[in-house]
């Protein structure tokens, strides 16, 4: 069997089992949207609050570089018996591992702004909290946009392995089809999350490119 058949028959098992499909990538797209959301509500203040302590960035970078070398499968894994079976348990081991990106980036971003610009705000007699919500915030947007970004596609990865914690999504369909040695079901559940993953990517890096225009657009109004 040529791949182009295999990819065809793939694309049939999908049109065939259309409704199945659409329940699964909602199932996918909630895991996705709810963990992402938990982790920007979690890791944006957070890290604004590390960037008034050198002993906690010291200490998430150190976390981070050492979540870095843990397995995707093993955060799933460690979620079960915490947590047991079922969406909740994903959401959570999701929002594990999609937080990182965004806080480093919140923090990388903050750290960014040009001493010389916050020297100013204070001469111009701006309190610390003002300058963070008026200056720093605003200046580290489009970086931590990009952190948001990074952590968006990643999720939509990680979120195939819910299903081992019974997550649901596309995960279904491809575990499923491996089990069966069904290539065209692993196919039709693969290749909509990868297209997934670019379309978000794409979109996600067009709102990114158009933040950072925007800073520095506004960066040249006020030195202008």
């Amino acid at each position: 069997m040529s791949e182009n058949n295999v990819f065809i028959e793939g694309i049939i098992y999908l049109i065939e089992n259309f409704d199945t499909f659409l329940g699964l990538l909602q199932e996918h797209l909630i895991l996705v949207l709810v963990s992402e959301l938990a982790a920007i509500a979690v890791a944006v203040p957070f890290g604004i609050i590390a960037v008034r302590y050198e002993w906690l960035r010291t200490y998430i970078r150190s976390a981070g570089n050492v979540a870095q070398t843990v397995p995707t499968l093993a955060v799933i894994a460690l979620a079960f018996p915490i947590f047991g079976l079922g969406f909740n348990s994903a959401i959570i081991a999701l929002f594990v591992y999609a937080i990182l990106p965004i806080l480093t980036n919140t923090i990388a971003g903050l750290e960014q702004v040009d001493e010389s610009t916050i020297e100013a705000a204070k001469g111009m007699g701006m309190t610390r909290n003002e300058i963070l919500r008026k200056i720093q915030i605003p200046l580290a947007i489009p970086v931590i946009f990009a952190g948001i970004r990074t952590s968006v596609v990643i999720t939509v990865g990680t979120a195939y392995l819910a299903v081992f914690i019974g997550g649901g999504g596309l995960g279904v369909w491809v575990i499923s089809g491996i089990d069966l040695f069904n290539t065209p079901q692993i196919l039709a559940g693969a290749i909509p999350g990868a297209l997934l993953a670019i379309s978000l990517d794409t979109v996600f890096g067009l709102i990114e490119r158009q933040l950072g225009s925007d800073v520095i657009q506004d960066q040249s109004l006020a030195t202008g």
